[in-house]
């Protein structure tokens, strides 16, 4: 079923304060739609199964957009992995499962590129799904994903369901994450940057060795992603959302410190760990359906360096 949804169309964006929600928030109310049901997650836990299912069926959304997860970079992927596993599962168990109880006809199910194999071939096509083992240092999230993406696949089996499932890549944007102890590459990079530069540090140092390439897209190229692939896209393989380009992380620093304006030496701590050696996603389905992404990283690291200064 691929047809515009209706502007008065009842949407629930889960995790909509989040990176990606918040993109979700501000392309949907762009595009005219007038009944976002947006709850925080002290006024409703996503883990709280009785809760989701009380809550879906006085507001009985009809389309649904499941960004809310508990995310973070390698060192807490690494050290917290339980937190990980257990609430990313029972947040997408309980909406899915309210979802479908309650009617709503459209549900789009957020994944993530970790959950491809560590070393997929490049770029990684929907098909490398399960064809090897996982990065371990983010296993226990990729797993709850896959689990998720699995799920959208047995409703879609048993009750034919027109639910689907997206994988973005390497996400960025406002409202990122921006503690340093527990946020992605790029948001750490940018705080890294800028504090070094406003201390007049001589030098400052990343982590890993700098040669691992990825991908990065914009938060708000995937929320016109999202929207377009709930009006034109019904298939039961999951979708990869990206640039289909990707920079070593040499080089994204160096794009972060002129962004910033940080002239001293980058340095990189070879202790600390690289993750996958290269993870870029091979776009051409999305592509083939009409959708190219439209930030690039320059301006898209720009914008976020803006928003960052606001909060530190």
């Amino acid at each position: 079923m691929t047809s515009p949804l209706d502007r008065r169309t009842r949407v629930h964006i889960a995790g909509h304060r989040g990176l990606v929600g918040s993109a979700l928030v501000r392309h949907f109310a762009h595009e005219g739609f007038t009944n976002l049901l947006l709850r925080t997650s002290t006024e409703l836990d996503l883990r709280n199964r009785e809760a989701v299912r009380a809550w879906y069926a006085a507001e009985r959304p009809e389309a649904v957009v499941i960004a809310a997860a508990r995310v973070g970079g390698i060192a807490a992927n690494a050290a917290r992995p339980v937190d990980f596993l257990s609430d990313n599962l029972r947040i997408q168990l309980n909406v899915l499962d309210a979802a479908h109880e309650h009617g709503s006809r459209r549900v789009l199910f957020l994944g993530s590129s970790c959950i491809y194999p560590k070393h997929a071939p490049q770029p990684i096509a929907e098909s490398a799904l399960l064809s090897g083992p996982l990065e371990p240092s983010n296993d226990a999230y990729a797993i709850a994903k896959i689990a998720g993406i699995k799920h959208v696949q047995a409703l879609r089996r048993q009750y034919g369901l027109p639910y689907i499932a997206a994988m973005p890549a390497n996400l960025y944007g406002p409202n990122d994450n921006i503690d340093p102890n527990t946020s992605h590459v790029l948001p750490a990079m940018l705080r890294r940057t800028h504090e070094a530069h406003v201390q007049g540090a001589e030098e400052l140092t990343h982590w890993g060795t700098g040669r691992p390439r990825r991908e990065f897209l914009h938060a708000d190229d995937l929320a016109r992603a999202c929207l377009f692939l709930l009006e034109h896209y019904d298939g039961d393989q999951p979708i990869n959302v990206g640039t289909g380009l990707d920079v070593p992380l040499s080089e994204l620093a160096a794009v972060v410190a002129e962004v910033v304006g940080y002239r001293g030496r980058i340095g990189w701590d070879a202790t600390k760990p690289d993750g996958t050696p290269r993870k870029v996603l091979d776009t051409r389905r999305i592509k083939e359906l009409g959708w190219e992404a439209r930030i690039s990283l320059w301006d898209g690291v720009a914008e976020t360096y803006k928003w960052l200064t606001t909060r530190l």
